[in-house]
């Protein structure tokens, strides 16, 4: 498969997969459930016979042999396709809009992007090159555009 690490293990990647997801869910790591709670709230959730013990195996990459039965109990509590769990493409999808969604949370951000629809490509383009020089300045990483990249190219 293109783009995928071979030599990393299935379990590896679920493990980092759920791990990634209980921290999207959980962003407080103060008010994160342990993994005994977390795995009565899948249970009382979407089902099933999850226990925290056999989740934080998963999540430490130290049970390799997980079903489709609990992954799909997993995907249906964190609202991802199963496929997230072993499909690179997946997961790259899934990921960006969880940032998306993460960015979104904060009031600020979603009002400086209700406030720039409608203005025009070139305003638009002048205001990512602020922002990206902003977060230079704070010392951020720069962010990966996605689909904003074919609407730049089009101008």
């Amino acid at each position: 498969m293109p783009g995928s690490e071979p030599d990393r293990h299935l379990g590896e990647k679920i493990g980092e997969r759920l791990t990634y997801l209980i921290g999207q869910l959980y962003p407080d790591e103060r008010k994160r459930p342990g993994y005994a709670r977390l795995a009565q709230e899948i249970r009382e959730t979407v089902g099933g016979t999850l226990s925290g013990t056999y989740l934080w195996e998963l999540a430490t990459g130290r049970k390799q042999n997980v079903s489709l039965e609990q992954l799909d109990q997993l995907a249906r509590f964190f609202g991802v396709p199963p496929e997230y769990f072993f499909s690179e493409s997946a997961a790259e999808r899934v990921n960006a809009q969880l940032r998306l969604a993460t960015a979104l949370r904060d009031a600020r951000v979603r009002n400086l992007a209700l406030r720039s629809e409608g203005l025009s490509p070139e305003t638009l383009d002048a205001l990512l090159a602020i922002v990206n020089e902003a977060r230079k300045l704070h010392g951020l990483s720069t962010v990966a555009e996605s689909t904003d990249s074919d609407a730049s190219d089009e101008t």
